[in-house]
């Protein structure tokens, strides 16, 4: 914890922009009260921001407008939920200061000399990339978002016209909604007079249909869309449709490429959307930059020395990072053969929420802490054992731009939580130390969770996903935004949100916990691939972790101890199948240098691929994954062997002998069947 300024002498420095001597204090203030709503006059030097109502991702849009008012870039370790106004302006003052450091000090996004010109992948966005080429188990042929939500009061002559306008607009204005992926693994952004760069919404028009039929034919929607979406490789990343209904409802569904929009983006999707299509005038401020110029000084973001920091820091951690929880299967993860999520969900009442935020604010923890502990004990239960890792998605928005967290884009990152927990705690203690160790975490935030694991998994020598059970919240991303999805929507109508359908298709991930608002209620949602799981026994872990989470809006709740299994680490069963990483046995094969004209093409293309000079020797029997690559590597060296004639393997057989040596023999396998 950093020093407490002084608050009666505050530091007073300049910035590179400004002539007169900012008052740390003072901005962070105003800030705080803007986003927390409440008068200047409430806030104290020594009041936290967490105390006052704040959570983490309120922090991370703290820390935009401290760049836009002060031209200060932060850290997340600046912006610590429990951190006072003090330590805040603290750590305003330092990075605001000409000599002060910054986050990011080489970086700066500006706009790319040319707008439609390739950009590379984020990290996770490379890994939902690898997923929809079948490289892994757990995969899918579209990593999406599906939802649906009601809408009342519909003007049905109207509304078409009104959503397709809406959409043209939007699409005008966010150039991540023109994005496409090439089959290398890069993405670029269409000119919106690109007729390709137009989406238009499919419009259903079910008026004259009972309400049974109707009923029918919304299922028969959403179970098409939620197991198939839209893929940017081949076309735009939505879909968007429109269902008019008897009695002047209707709903809207679409369906959103987690490889061009993460959480927040799909916030800012439907708001805008909705806005447009309520006012046919509405004219956004322009973006001075776009996710591709984002993306682009990223790219520079290895050679940093917090970068490296980071990474060593994390590179040190490895060694001690457990297995995922050892949850009971019913089969292998290789062998389900077409993997669908399916979702659970239940709703705490605005009135249970308030109380839930209330006692979180008075045991000094956030509510996504509290409730990752809910879901950590209930994990704790089923997987027999008190120590494993768990994947937690972030928003990874970096405040390299004022635009940022106005941008729609994949920017989502994870981070892997090492959970330990003790044999008996309350759930006030596990969430004091899941909310210390995920601050620890996201202060070394700019290694993404998709470099540590493939880090990790190269050390383990396994093509399992490390992290595949995953917990999200985005409780707070409304009051961040500063604007919720309207409720009016024009010739749309009343836009229901207590009236909603969704589900999720997330690569390399068998269970994920979510939880986010909607309106004033608590909605607590869990995927999983049901296939992997007895049903019955996926209910339980439900019907645990949603009454843990209702606990927490009673003060006993908080104190109740639990009492957890005694092992630390998972008992090995060889016989019961269990959800945990297995080590890659690669295949042996003689070694030396390439034998023939195929295992010389193959080594050239690995060369190429890996950056690798002419006279280092690649042997045959080599690993390459020991050798630096990675998965998206590995797609793209597969896709140059295709495309140059030499021959095509799929990337989940090349994964399972990873070698030179393979590589031919799978190849020459493979010849007589494509003859």
């Amino acid at each position: 914890m950093p020093t407490t300024p002084d608050a009666t002498h505050p530091p007073v420095p300049t910035t590179p922009d400004r002539e007169a001597p900012i008052d740390a204090p003072a901005l962070v203030r105003r800030i705080w009260a803007d986003i927390l709503d409440i008068p200047e006059a409430d806030i104290g030097p020594d009041d936290t921001f967490l105390s006052l109502g704040g959570d983490s991702i309120l922090a991370v849009r703290t820390a935009a407008l401290v760049r836009r008012r002060a031209g200060a870039a932060l850290a997340l370790s600046d912006v610590r939920v429990d951190h006072t106004l003090a330590e805040f302006a603290g750590a305003v003052a330092a990075r605001a200061h000409p000599s002060g450091t910054s986050i990011l000090p080489d970086l700066e996004v500006t706009p790319r000399p040319d707008p439609l010109a390739a950009f590379p992948l984020l990290p996770l966005q490379q890994g939902y990339f690898v997923g929809q080429q079948d490289a892994w188990e757990l995969s899918y042929a579209s990593a999406h978002h599906y939802l649906d939500f009601a809408l009342h009061d519909v003007d049905a002559d109207e509304a078409p016209e009104a959503l397709r306008d809406a959409l043209q607009r939007l699409t005008g204005h966010q150039p991540m909604l023109r994005a496409r992926i090439t089959a290398d693994g890069r993405q670029h952004i269409l000119d919106p007079d690109d007729p390709d760069a137009i989406v238009a919404p499919t419009v259903y028009d079910w008026r004259d249909a009972n309400q049974a039929e109707a009923r029918a034919r919304v299922d028969e929607l959403r179970e098409r869309m939620r197991h198939r979406g839209p893929d940017p490789q081949t076309g735009p990343g939505i879909d968007v449709r429109l269902s008019l209904l008897p009695g002047g409802r209707a709903r809207i569904h679409s369906a959103t490429s987690l490889l061009l929009i993460d959480g927040w983006s799909s916030g800012l999707f439907y708001r805008d959307l909705l806005a447009f299509a309520a006012d046919w005038n509405a004219v956004p401020a322009p973006l001075d930059v776009d996710f591709g110029d984002y993306a682009t000084a990223l790219a520079a973001l290895p050679t940093t020395p917090r970068w490296i920091a980071d990474r060593d820091w994390w590179w040190a951690r490895l060694p001690q990072l457990p297995a995922p929880p050892a949850l009971p299967l019913v089969v292998e993860p290789d062998a389900v053969a077409e993997p669908v999520m399916t979702g659970r969900e239940l709703r705490l009442s605005p009135s249970r929420w308030r109380s839930l935020q209330e006692l979180c604010r008075a045991h000094g923890v956030t509510p996504s802490s509290a409730t990752l502990a809910a879901y950590t004990v209930a994990l704790a239960r089923m997987a027999g054992h008190r120590r494993f890792l768990v994947g937690s998605l972030q928003l990874g928005r970096l405040p390299l731009h004022p635009d940022v967290h106005r941008m729609i884009g994949a920017f989502s990152t994870t981070v892997p939580l090492a959970i330990e927990l003790d044999e008996r705690t309350t759930l006030a203690e596990a969430a004091r130390s899941t909310g210390e160790h995920l601050g620890r975490a996201l202060a070394h935030n700019l290694v993404s969770g998709v470099e540590i694991g493939r880090e990790l998994a190269r050390r383990r020598g396994t093509t399992r996903p490390v992290a595949p059970v995953v917990f999200q919240s985005t409780l707070g991303v409304d009051a961040a935004m500063g604007s919720a999805v309207p409720e009016d929507a024009g010739p749309l109508g009343t836009v229901d949100l207590g009236d909603h359908h969704q589900e999720l298709r997330t690569p390399q991930v068998a269970l994920e916990a979510r939880l986010y608002e909607a309106r004033d209620e608590l909605v607590i949602a869990m995927s999983a691939v049901e296939e992997l799981f007895d049903p019955a026994e996926l209910d339980a872990l439900f019907a645990h972790f949603t009454g843990l989470v209702a606990a927490l809006a009673e003060p006993e709740g908080w104190r109740v101890e639990h009492t957890l299994p005694q092992p630390l680490d998972p008992v090995e069963d060889p016989a019961a199948p269990r959800l945990h990483a297995h080590a890659r046995v690669v295949p042996r094969a003689a070694g030396g240098a390439p034998r023939d004209d195929l295992e010389q093409a193959v080594t050239h293309a690995w060369r190429t691929v890996l950056g690798l000079p002419e006279h280092e020797a690649i042997d045959r029997a080599a690993d390459f994954f020991a050798m630096g690559g990675d998965s998206l590597l590995a797609v793209r060296m597969l896709a140059t062997l295709a495309r140059t004639g030499v021959g095509r393997v799929a990337p989940r057989a090349f994964l399972t002998a990873p070698t030179v040596a393979a590589l031919a023999e799978a190849i020459r396998r493979d010849a007589p069947a494509r003859a």
